[in-house]
């Protein structure tokens, strides 16, 4: 979690909410890493989860990440709970709640769908309230009234 969380700690440099996302082999090799940068990237798809996925299959050369851990700083979201039931992930590990958008139990629980050909073992609230402390800092910068 904490390489995590150092990606979503880049984030905001480019105006992004500070998400952070890596993939881990069975092996502790780190295959990929992302934050997110929608912004950045001006790409509704451009999220922390989405961007790890992306280059851990690149550097396996298969979108099939069986055996990998995703491990990321926000409940992923529906698109991003998809991508890593699609990817085969076994594992993942998730920091802090998402009661907006969280596709993992909160608003719905993507990853446990029976009706799916795969469910990753979920482990929820890895260090959540240093996840938590990242995104409130962030948005708290967003809602200060502009001074005149």
């Amino acid at each position: 979690m904490g390489l995590a969380l150092a990606q979503a700690r880049l984030a905001p440099a480019h105006g992004d909410v500070p998400v952070g996302a890596v993939v881990v082999a069975p092996d502790g090799t780190m295959l990929g890493e992302g934050r997110n940068a929608r912004e950045r990237d001006g790409d509704p798809t451009a999220h922390a989860e989405v961007i790890a996925l992306r280059a851990a299959a690149a550097r396996v050369g298969s979108w099939r990440l069986a055996g990998a851990t995703l491990v990321v700083t926000l409940e992923p979201c529906t698109m991003c709970a998809g991508a890593l039931v699609l990817a085969r992930v076994d594992r993942l590990v998730y920091g802090a709640v998402d009661d907006k958008a969280g596709a993992v139990g909160s608003l719905w629980d993507v990853v446990r769908d029976r009706r799916l050909n795969h469910r990753p073992e979920v482990i929820p609230g890895v260090r959540a309230d240093e996840c938590a402390a990242l995104l409130t800092a962030f948005f708290a910068t967003r809602r200060r009234p502009a001074a005149n």
